[in-house]
């Protein structure tokens, strides 16, 4: 399986269907037909098929992604659910915002 290079990314056009451009260890990049970008990292845990969004390109360069990549896949590694932690992580950062509304009042 090649990897994708710059190039590639920036010659992709948009089709009639949404397609996959695979970068290899799980990474890939999924092009709409409105032409958005977003890079996909596909995992197991526990046994199930799981994949989260490593953010759209151009703001996530390949490199950038490539190092999401690795660091979602080390925590995969350890036993963390990275789709998982980063809800949690989100559900935090609501019930903070939350209060510090409430505190203001």
């Amino acid at each position: 399986m090649s990897k994708l290079i710059d190039k590639t990314i920036k010659n992709a056009k948009a089709k009639d269907k949404a397609y996959t451009l695979s970068d290899g260890q799980g990474l890939s990049l999924h092009i709409t037909p409105k032409n958005q970008k977003w890079w996909r990292f596909r995992y197991q845990f526990d046994g199930k098929a799981k994949m989260i969004s490593l953010g759209t390109y151009p703001e996530i360069s390949l490199a950038k992604a490539r190092k999401y990549l690795s660091e979602a896949r080390e925590k995969v590694a350890t036993g963390i659910d990275p789709s998982s932690e980063r809800k949690a992580k989100k559900e935090a950062n609501l019930d903070n915002q939350g209060k510090s509304y409430q505190t203001r009042h």
